[in-house]
């Protein structure tokens, strides 16, 4: 069995208006040609023209995606600034309205705003996908449901969408919550086995009812394109840090089940549903809440439930050359994901400044900033700055 767990990262990003730091309705096409010149095959349009997506080559190692990383983020964000425009890595962008939003032409998001309707112009949102390379295919259809219970986690620490339309949403993973919305999202179901996964893919193709398996848009799931398993519960991550945590932390479970094939191999619907419970409060809470421990039938933290995540994948991370950017997930579960930092900065702006408007301004700003790379004090270890509401 190859375990070398090889991986590609994809980041959506949001455009926002330099001056108004409003959402672009309509991007300039002398953008996007910039940007398909620089990045020929790393950059791809989104079903919004408010979004645009970016995808690594695949990766042996942290380091090959970190380089791919930064030089998209800081080449990208400096073509969108020569465009009048900021660059913004975030599940939600904090002021756009859904209801102003241009679908991008072409045949794929014609086709699905006519299916989704007005879901379709809702679904302004920025995701953080990860492939990690499973050869056999059937290993990955079980591994599908045997990494479930450790999905609430992995979104807990990425949480990155606290805003939803210029408002404060009482969650700190709003994302997740708006892509509900849309048919085929969430945990996929339990399924007895490989061949019931093909035919309910088979039967739903053959119906009518998707084009193709690419048109399940769950947390998880068997990538239609690639021989991977593609993790899709992320917020977008405004710090370029937190994207290779988690891409590492994701990593590291794939290998850890794909050696150890007995682990979460007889799942019930009872684990499924307290995986949906857990989902919910990763959202409301992000690291701040507890989860459900099935095997404990107790409460645990974040932090606590972390801590042992990151000892019991201590060997994978060694094989796999990434236990810095794993031992990152615990910097993360310590001083707050990017949801904590947006309300800390919208909350001092706007005490500041005297008003909601500055203060999602002044969020606006920070995550451009972090999104391309050029620090503004606000965030981790620093002393300029909280990096926990």
């Amino acid at each position: 069995m190859d375990a070398s767990c090889r991986f590609g990262i994809e980041e959506e990003y949001f455009l926002s208006d330099a001056a108004s730091r409003g959402i672009v309705r309509k991007v300039s096409p002398a953008f996007i040609a910039a940007a398909h010149e620089a990045f020929p095959d790393e950059v791809q349009r989104e079903m919004l023209q408010s979004q645009i997506e970016v995808a690594t080559p695949v990766c042996s190692s942290m380091a090959q995606a970190r380089r791919a990383l930064t030089t998209l983020r800081t080449g990208l964000a400096g073509l969108a600034l020569e465009h009048d425009m900021l660059l913004l890595a975030c599940g939600t962008h904090p002021s756009a309205a859904w209801s102003r939003q241009y679908a991008t032409d072409a045949s794929r998001y014609d086709a699905l705003m006519r299916d989704l309707q007005m879901l379709g112009s809702r679904n302004q949102l920025c995701g953080l996908h990860v492939h990690v390379e499973v050869a056999d295919e059937d290993e990955r259809i079980r591994l599908m449901a045997r990494i479930m219970p450790f999905l609430p986690l992995l979104l807990a620490l990425s949480t990155s969408s606290p805003f939803w339309q210029g408002r404060r949403t009482g969650l700190m993973g709003y994302r997740l919550a708006a892509y509900g919305e849309l048919p085929r999202t969430g945990l996929p179901d339990l399924f007895a086995d490989p061949a019931d996964y093909r035919a309910y893919v088979d039967t739903m193709v053959a119906a009518g009812a998707i084009k193709d398996a690419s048109y399940l848009w769950w947390a998880i799931r068997p990538s239609d394109r690639h021989p991977t398993l593609e993790l899709r519960i992320a917020d977008s991550c405004t710090r370029l840090d937190d994207t290779l945590a988690i891409a590492a932390l994701y990593r590291c479970l794939v290998r850890h089940l794909l050696l150890r094939p007995a682990l979460n191999r007889d799942l019930t619907a009872a684990s499924r549903a307290i995986a949906a419970e857990n989902l919910w409060r990763a959202q409301r809470y992000g690291i701040h809440g507890g989860l459900v421990d099935e095997a404990s039938r107790s409460m645990r933290s974040v932090p606590s439930l972390l801590e042992d995540l990151v000892a019991r994948l201590a060997e994978d991370a060694q094989a796999l050359g990434c236990a810095a950017e794993l031992e990152a997930c615990r910097a993360i579960a310590a001083q707050g994901t990017s949801a904590d930092v947006q309300l800390a900065v919208y909350e001092e702006a706007r005490a500041r400044a005297g008003g909601p408007a500055a203060g999602l301004a002044a969020v606006i700003d920070w995550i451009a900033s972090e999104t391309r790379l050029d620090r503004t004090g606000w965030g981790r270890g620093t002393q300029d700055g909280p990096g926990t509401a």
